[in-house]
């Protein structure tokens, strides 16, 4: 008798075990989507009436727009490890793009320029605990897919807390193109012609399939829109025939300080990748919908910097933002900013956030303790998306180096809509009021000095706290030599790529017989 009551009784509690287990909330998955150069303007739902992206436009209209998001560098390897790190740039001391020369090997590139760019670290630190470690520990199955850019063999996705890694290695830009057979050893060649952007897509919604029933943590970093800029023939012919339906202007480059710089969006190469790259989203959303799992699904999309106006493929216009990638203006450092999480209904947030955030952000969305020794200049924006208030902060950058984009060696404080740049050439500064003008067409630093002064010294003991890396002169510098090669680039330069632009808008333009091998496939 005893025996069948204990039997009993052991029966209900496993009932009302189970019963109770079943009720109790699970853990949000987490997809965070992250796009290689993607301008904040290059998208139809943050105002471009030339790309096309339709999936992404959704998203941003069932989520919440940060319409302040920020990265944390102009280039990609330092604001990557932000986002990894929730550290500003001169704290990790990743502070140029991997792989970029520093010290006295600058003189090798040709540059003639007044200083030496600062030395920096070339790895992500071991030392620091990802976000995709504190995933890991809290039961997430990790998962990456993309570009890494953050370190080689012993500093890959897998060493930083990702139990899976696609395509992730040291390189920058996708390897042998966007177009398979490409040469990248972290992802297999399976059929010749095919796209990239869309084949990750495919790894990250096959990997959500096979783990719908745990709790994961995928990061799709494309390599797009990365130069080279590739697309097919069908897209590119799409794309320009719209530029011309539009209509082409007969200028579409102006000089910026140093080089260049794209006035208008009319590239038809870059408008397909855009789209390509868009497509490849809606095949990872529609996957979360089929699934059922959208509703229990935290979605991220951002940039790691400014879309290309300048140098590398000149690819876009970031206007009315003045710059692009690796200036120091807006448009190099202002991003699409979106977080979409289920059943909230936020729409747009002022509040200006930073690529530092989504570290503590997504940790306390998932109701995970927050480490504040490690994201030690991230916060978590879940109080403004639950309609709270939060105290305005300083918001810091450091780049002591030359950009490939025209960008030059300085450092920036964004503090209540005001903006000090300070440039390490000569230590002027530039101080902009980014409310009455966000394009940045009026220094108004002799105007008020008072605040120039102080945020100039905010910044500056900023830097010392964190024992920042700092550009040196160079006492070689020969001032003849980097006049003569400024000349180059204003003789040369804006013509050449006014003749650029023109070409691939031309109806018979075609880049190599195969259109960079799109058309070769096997069945």
């Amino acid at each position: 008798m005893k025996t069948r009551i204990l039997f009993l009784l052991l029966a209900v509690t496993t009932l009302i075990s189970c019963s109770e287990k079943k009720e109790s909330p699970k853990k949000p998955n987490v997809l965070f989507i992250l796009v290689d150069d993607l301008g904040l303007h290059d998208l139809g739902v943050t105002g471009s009436t030339y790309y096309e992206t339709p999936n992404v436009d959704q998203l941003a209209k069932e989520g919440t727009v940060f319409t302040q998001g920020y990265a944390a560098s102009r280039v990609c390897s330092p604001s990557r490890a932000s986002i990894f790190t929730g550290k500003f740039t001169a704290r990790h001391k990743i502070t140029d793009w991997i792989g970029a020369a520093s010290g006295e090997q600058w003189r090798k590139t040709n540059r003639h320029d007044k200083l030496l760019p600062a030395e920096y670290i070339h790895n992500l630190p071991k030392e620091d605990i990802t976000m995709a470690e504190a995933m890991k520990s809290a039961g997430y199955t990790t998962f990456f897919a993309g570009k890494w850019h953050l370190g080689g063999e012993d500093s890959s996705p897998e060493h930083h807390g990702f139990d899976y890694n696609i395509a992730g290695w040291h390189a920058g830009s996708p390897a042998g193109g966007y177009f398979s057979p490409w040469k990248n050893p972290k992802i297999e060649n399976k059929k010749d012609g095919e796209n990239l952007s869309m084949r990750l897509a495919n790894e990250t919604a096959s990997f959500i399939e096979q783990h719908k029933d745990s709790t994961f943590f995928a990061f799709l970093s494309f390599y797009a829109v990365h130069g080279p800029i590739q697309t097919t023939q069908e897209k590119w012919e799409k794309y320009r025939n719209k530029a011309e339906q539009q209509g082409i202007p007969e200028n579409g480059f102006e000089m910026e300080r140093v080089l260049p710089i794209r006035t208008v969006q009319d590239n038809p190469i870059y408008g397909g990748l855009v789209e390509s790259m868009d497509d490849a989203v809606g095949v990872v959303l529609a996957k979360l919908k089929e699934l059922g799992l959208d509703d229990n699904t935290i979605v991220v999309f951002t940039s790691d910097n400014g879309g290309v106006a300048s140098g590398d493929a000149y690819a876009t216009s970031n206007l009315p933002l003045r710059g692009g990638k690796g200036y120091q203006w807006e448009g190099g450092i202002r991003e699409p900013y979106f977080i979409k999480v289920p059943g909230n209904t936020t729409k747009t947030i002022e509040y200006p956030a930073i690529g530092t955030d989504f570290y503590p952000t997504i940790l306390d969305l998932a109701g995970i303790p927050l480490l504040p020794n490690n994201h030690k200049d991230g916060i978590s924006l879940k109080p403004l998306l639950d309609g709270k208030t939060i105290a305005n902060r300083p918001l810091f950058w450091h780049y002591p180096h030359y950009g490939n984009q025209g960008g030059e060696p300085s450092s920036m404080i964004l503090k209540d809509n005001f903006k000090l740049i300070h440039y390490y050439e000569d230590d002027r500064n530039e101080l902009y009021n980014l409310k009455e003008d966000p394009s940045e067409q009026t220094n108004i630093a002799a105007a008020n000095e008072e605040k120039t002064k102080a945020l100039a010294t905010e910044l500056q003991e900023w830097l010392t706290s964190v024992n920042a890396n700092m550009a040196m002169h160079d006492t070689e510098y020969d001032a003849e030599k980097d006049s003569l090669r400024d000349i180059n680039i204003r003789t040369k330069q804006l013509p050449y790529r006014e003749a650029e632009r023109k070409k691939v808008l031309d109806k018979d333009f075609t880049p190599n017989k195969d259109w960079w091998k799109s058309k070769v496939t096997v069945d």
